[in-house]
């Protein structure tokens, strides 16, 4: 193969791959499922929906009628420490504190991993989301 081809080809697949990479954007944006829970018996499903704005982390925890918007979102990019905090309500309609304390993993992969202390209310466990 002529070196003019070689190099249009490998220009070609270069510029295929390089969009792929791309794509995955802000660390923390998308929709992340998983549960949480103070035993290993007794666990709760959650989904986490977050964005990036190019300046502010923003979501929802269990997005829905009944979603807790974030009031307060941090990643720190040199440990890759998230916090998360939201105030949304239980069944009788008392409010409820969530905080979300955890550390992202799989960087470079599409289906992060972020898991660590998630506390609502009075109820303090472990959580453990992937990005979806």
């Amino acid at each position: 193969m002529p070196l003019l081809c070689r190099t249009a080809v490998l220009l070609a697949l270069v510029g295929v791959a390089l969009p792929a990479t791309a794509q995955f954007g802000h660390p923390l944006k998308g929709t992340w499922s998983g549960d949480w829970g103070a035993t290993k018996d007794k666990r709760t499903h959650v989904v986490l929906e977050l964005n990036w704005d190019g300046k502010t982390i923003t979501g929802t925890i269990n997005p829905g009628p009944n979603g807790v918007p974030l009031q307060k979102a941090t990643l720190d990019a040199d440990t890759w420490a998230v916090h998360l905090e939201g105030d949304g309500k239980d069944a009788s309609g008392k409010t409820v504190r969530y905080a979300i304390d955890g550390k992202l993993e799989n960087i470079g992969a599409y289906q992060r991993v972020l898991s660590g202390t998630w506390t609502e209310g009075g109820t303090k466990g472990d959580f453990k989301v992937v990005r979806n």
